[in-house]
């Protein structure tokens, strides 16, 4: 067997020598170390031999398969320069100028949020962040949700612990913003919620963008006249806005705001359902026993609180019909924007 391993070593070098192209030179591969090459049907028979020659034979054959290796490598770098002297066109030209590459850009999402900050950030509001995995303090019972209230059922929310669970809102960021700082206070807290709802147009991770502002005197005009603003500075000066009364447990009086549909401008289309309207955020004024457990006195001083979803806004402002688009990572779909 030694002998036929150096039978093959050498011819397999003056054949490779003698190979004139890439193509002669993968079938030499083939024919040498390929399933069925002749060296790799000799190893096969290396089982058959006495267990004291096995370990000489197959140490032969180790080298014999690395050094073949070896000459085909260099044979086929030899064949490549070649063949590049010979016709440049074959191969890139190292000399033209390079591909440019291809700018990143800002996801859809992360584009609304800079402009939904930027309208806020010039009305005076400062941003404040909180951590996504909360306590359940902050997130119900400092907003005023009472024991029974459905929002904890493990059906909305995500409890990691009994006391600790993924935001379902960033509105803790209110409570412990105010624990720290004493009014005034003007803030918007974006970040990401977590839900248990999935559907086109709810995601189990969305984004929120909440307001807060605290002083002695705040009314709910001053809440209109912002939000009043930052719809029109959205969506264009021809949006209008109507609150509808509600309810939620940390304002009081509470209003659900709608704006005039964006694709029919308020004449009733298929997006409005044939209102007109389009529900795009909720508001109202902070509820005292909000203010307390934020350890403002609600005798002196009056606030109010909005909420939206990010990506309720970058759908209605760019006519995205399915919330999942923004998740899926399409460059077809991320390039437009």
């Amino acid at each position: 067997m030694l002998e036929q391993l150096k039978k093959i070593v050498e011819e397999g070098q003056t054949a490779l020598r003698q190979a004139v192209d890439l193509e002669a030179l993968e079938n030499l591969r083939i024919q040498l170390l390929g399933r069925k090459g002749r060296l790799t049907q000799l190893l096969h028979a290396l089982k058959d031999l006495p267990d004291d020659l096995k370990r000489e034979a197959g140490r032969a054959a180790n080298e014999a398969k690395a050094r073949l290796t070896e000459l085909l490598a260099a044979r086929q770098a030899e064949l490549k320069r070649t063949r590049w002297q010979e016709n440049p066109a074959v191969l890139a030209d190292p000399t033209l100028p390079g591909r440019p590459a291809a700018l990143g850009r800002l996801h859809i999402l992360n584009q609304t949020l800079l402009e939904i900050e930027s309208i806020f950030n010039s009305l005076g509001f400062a941003v404040a962040e909180g951590p996504e995995v909360e306590l359940e303090y902050y997130n119900f019972t400092a907003m005023n949700f009472p024991p029974d209230h459905p929002a904890r059922d493990m059906h909305d929310t995500f409890f990691i612990t009994d006391e600790v669970l993924l935001r379902t809102h960033t509105s803790p960021v209110q409570v412990r913003l105010m624990e720290r700082q004493a009014p005034p206070i003007r803030a918007i807290m974006p970040g990401k919620t977590y839900r248990c709802d999935d559907d086109a147009t709810h995601s189990p991770m969305f984004h929120q963008v909440e307001g807060l502002m605290v002083d002695v005197g705040v009314s709910f005009t001053h809440l209109k006249a912002v939000l009043t603003l930052f719809v029109k500075r959205m969506f264009g000066q021809e949006a209008v806005l109507r609150f509808r009364s509600s309810f939620f447990p940390f304002t009081e009086p509470s209003a659900e705001v709608d704006m005039s549909c964006v694709k029919c401008r308020g004449r009733g289309c298929g997006l409005c359902k044939g209102t007109g309207w389009l529900e795009i955020l909720g508001a109202g004024m902070v509820h005292p026993a909000v203010l307390r457990c934020g350890r403002i006195d609600p005798e002196r001083y009056t606030g109010f609180a909005f909420g939206m979803g990010v990506e309720r806004v970058a759908m209605l402002k760019y006519g995205v019909d399915n919330l999942h688009h923004f998740f899926e990572n399409d460059l077809r779909f991320l390039e437009q924007f």
